[in-house]
């Protein structure tokens, strides 16, 4: 099919600045920020500005001073042989819109690396610097390379709004026309709009008032980009199911759009986003062998910084420059995606059809491209960019029965060089990803360092199976060790790295059959189980089919309260005593047969001990009844309670039978205010009460003496009172029975040589 010719009929307007003037040329007809009467959207329009580069005398060196410019936010530098290349550097820096903000230096990409039959113009990838007023530029072969012809500034403004389709007022498109008088018909190779033989100074250009050139007719400068045969017409308009597109002309015949294994993910037609379609009139064309082999991974080299609004700004610049500025018939790329995510329709034809792209110079024929929006050398894009490029890539491969994970072998359009220097002939075959870089199939840095590091997990996710499944947890129960523990329903958590974008669902597994399906956006399910020990997992399917399932817990569900096999005792213990604080000791034992996790104590304070814990130290007030209270817990959420009460009761030293030499000693340091001293041996003090357990409290110092303690007429042992630092209400001895019962307490007095004397605060014991 012959591409129509086309040329664009403009009007040179100068924008006059302080220190330099653009041409600026109108995209399409006159803008407007209303919307079209019926609510549909309408395509937006733009503008560029030109102006060539001052060479240095040697031809390798450019540069463009600083100069105010109308708006833009979008540029490039472009230069007249479409198959030449920047082998240097090429940077620009522009002033932020409506301020004295210069930007840094920003480098951009020496060859936007495509190859669209008919070109006009080579030029660098173009870069979005946000909305500008003034640029400069420099462009350095670093001094042995000498620089393409026609070296010059294309400054894009993208638009905004919606706007009513206009008539094509800025082309005519017709093979017969005849073109503007003053506009000629450039020699092949070089570029009307070129600087003369440059003179042995670098200095500013002069302003250039000629209009855009006339396309010449395309010549197929890359074999895998031509055109296909010329067809029979279409006798109907083509259904695209994903998503709505620009209809090609009846006269092209349309592949059909297969079912796909995998669903398309949200597009953002071209009408959306505001094509203007009166730049672009040829008809698309479609991939010779009617099927896509591979998906060819791009970035558009240029600033991270736009938002997420600004999106369809930045694809209007882009198209404007593959179409306007570099002579291209429409968008490169078959689809953009930016960094939230969003993925726009690129070039026309039908987002479901094998459209042919220009974007992979050799292999445009078998491939669809995909480019994210932003430079990524050395910044991985976002998770929602490689989540849609995953999603559009397995969509498009699973049309034609392509392995997202695997190879496919290409054949080249022509001779070429990748990035990492391996080389092929015209007609060789390549076996390259299903989802590659345009790095091996081009030498170009693109898709960026940091990018192309991340394609082998944008095929992971693309063909499945779901990676990074992981059991997290099993919740509404409790664990012991590697085993959960339930009385009958639980609460399955689990994680994956594999968007839920590209998960088709989620199954819970119980002994090995689908008990709960869930979405693949979620991350957890439920299930009941029955008594008895079972294995939980999950499994994952992905939406190629393909399944991963984790790795199997062990649950068990139970419904037996544990037992409290030594029920809840009291007994006193040693420490200082005080009215409101007696020490006990709380005792107790709980089993389970399952797994005990914890016994709570509920009453009168609250603490938790673990399973194997069977006794803790506590203080209760002295003649007060104190109900203490416990709940076993097992680990599957079962339980028992069990309670013992016990009194505190203290017994003065004045209470107790005398015997021999006693003296009383007041201070507020012993126990009542009062206590007995004796230094006499064999004096005595006997107490008798009804009680479980019993305390002496006595005061201590480094002179105390000995006592020998007698229970219920026998002697049980010899206490020594001596105490390196003194120590007042000390219960220093105690005696616990397993029931309460009528006891009688007596000391006496040993008469320890040199430090005879024994001074006693009472006696405390437990009902």
């Amino acid at each position: 099919m012959r591409t129509p010719r086309h040329f664009w009929k403009t009007t040179a307007i100068v924008a006059a600045g302080l220190s330099g003037a653009l041409v600026l040329q109108s995209m399409t007809g006159q803008q407007t920020d209303s919307a079209p009467s019926d609510g549909a959207p309408g395509p937006v329009t733009g503008k560029a500005e030109t102006t060539a580069l001052r060479m240095s005398g040697d031809g390798t060196a450019a540069s463009l001073g600083k100069r105010d410019t109308g708006p833009f936010s979008m540029l490039g530098v472009t230069w007249s042989a479409p198959s030449a290349r920047v082998a240097g550097t090429v940077e620009v820096r522009t002033r932020q819109a409506g301020t004295q903000a210069w930007s840094s230096w920003l480098q951009l990409d020496g060859d936007s690396g495509q190859g669209e039959s008919g070109a006009l113009r080579g030029g660098t990838e173009p870069a979005w610097v946000g909305p500008s007023d003034g640029v400069e530029v420099r462009v350095d072969g670093e001094g042995t390379t000498r620089l393409p012809k026609g070296l010059r500034l294309d400054l894009v403004d993208p638009g905004s709004g919606e706007v009513t389709a206009l008539d094509p007022a800025a082309y005519s498109l017709d093979e017969d026309e005849t073109p503007d008088p003053s506009v000629s018909e450039p020699e092949p190779g070089t570029d009307p709009g070129a600087d003369p033989q440059p003179d042995t100074t670098v200095s500013e250009p002069p302003v250039s008032d000629s209009p855009e050139p006339v396309v010449p007719e395309p010549s197929a400068s890359d074999p895998s980009s031509a055109a296909p045969s010329e067809p029979e017409p279409s006798q109907s308009e083509p259904s695209v199911s994903s998503s709505p597109t620009a209809s090609p002309s009846p006269s092209v015949s349309v592949p059909p759009a297969p079912p796909s294994t995998a669903p398309s993910p949200p597009i953002t037609t071209r009408a959306a986003w505001g094509a203007d379609e009166s730049i672009s009139p040829e008809e698309p064309g479609y991939l010779p062998g009617g099927r896509v082999k591979a998906v060819v991974v791009h970035h558009t080299a240029e600033s991270n910084d736009y938002t997420c609004a600004q999106g369809p700004a930045v694809v209007r610049g882009i198209y404007a420059y593959h179409v306007k500025q570099l002579g291209w018939k429409d968008l490169g790329y078959n689809f953009l995606v930016d960094k939230c995510g969003t993925v726009y329709e690129g070039r026309k034809g039908g987002v479901d059809r094998p459209v042919m792209g220009a974007h992979a110079y050799g292999f445009n024929a078998e491939t669809t491209g995909v480019s994210v929006l932003g430079t990524y050398t050395s910044t991985a894009p976002s998770t929602a960019a490689m989540t849609s490029v995953a999603r559009i890539a397995a969509w498009k491969l699973g049309q034609y029965g392509v392995d997202p994970t695997g190879t496919a072998t290409l054949t080249a359009g022509d001779s070429g060089r990748s990035y990492f220097g391996k080389t092929w002939a015209k007609g060789a075959p390549l076996s390259l990803p299903a989802i590659h870089g345009h790095r091996d199939g081009y030498n170009t840095q693109c898709p960026g360092d940091a990018f192309y590091n991340k394609l082998a997990t944008v095929r992971a996710w693309a063909g499945g199976p779901v990676s990074g499944l992981a059991l997290k947890s099993v919740t509404g129960a409790g664990a012991a060790g590697s085993t959960t523990y339930t009385k009958s329903s639980v609460t399955v958590n689990w994680s994956a790295t594999t968007p839920a974008a590209l998960v088709a669902k989620y199954e819970l597994l119980v002994d090995g059959k689908v008990v709960a399906t869930t979405a693949g956006t979620a991350t957890s399910a439920k299930a009941t189980l029955t008594a008895g020990t079972h294995k939980v997992a999950v499994r994952a399917v992905h939406q190629s089919g393909r399944a991963t399932t984790t790795a199997a817990a062990t649950v068990v569900a139970e419904t037996t309260a544990p037992a409290f096999t030594t029920k809840p005792n009291l007994a006193l213990r040693t420490g200082t005593v005080n009215t409101t604080a007696a020490p006990l000791t709380l005792k107790w034992k709980a089993t389970d047969g399952a797994a005990l996790k914890e016994v709570r104590l509920t009453a009168p304070t609250a603490k938790t001990y673990g399973p194997t814990i069977t006794s803790a130290s506590h203080t209760a007030k002295s003649a007060t009844a104190t109900t203490w209270s416990l709940k076993a817990y097992d680990q599957a959420g079962n339980t028992a309670t069990a309670s013992v009460t016990g009194t505190p009761v203290i017994l003065q030293e004045s209470s107790a039978t005398k015997s021999g030499t006693w003296s009383t000693k007041s201070s507020s340091s012993y126990l009542g205010g009062k206590s007995y001293t004796s230094s006499a041996k064999n004096a005595s003090l006997t107490w008798t009460f009804t009680g479980r357990s019993v305390a002496w409290v006595a005061s201590r110092a480094t002179t105390s003496g000995q006592a020998h303690i007698y229970v219920d007429g026998t002697k049980l042992t010899t206490v020594d009172l001596k105490s390196a630092t003194t120590k007042y209400r000390d219960a220093l001895w105690t005696k616990t029975w397993s029931t309460s019962a009528k006891h009688t307490v007596k000391i006496v007095v040993v008469g320890t040589s040199g430090r005879p004397a024994v001074t006693t605060d009472g006696l405390v014991y437990l009902n």
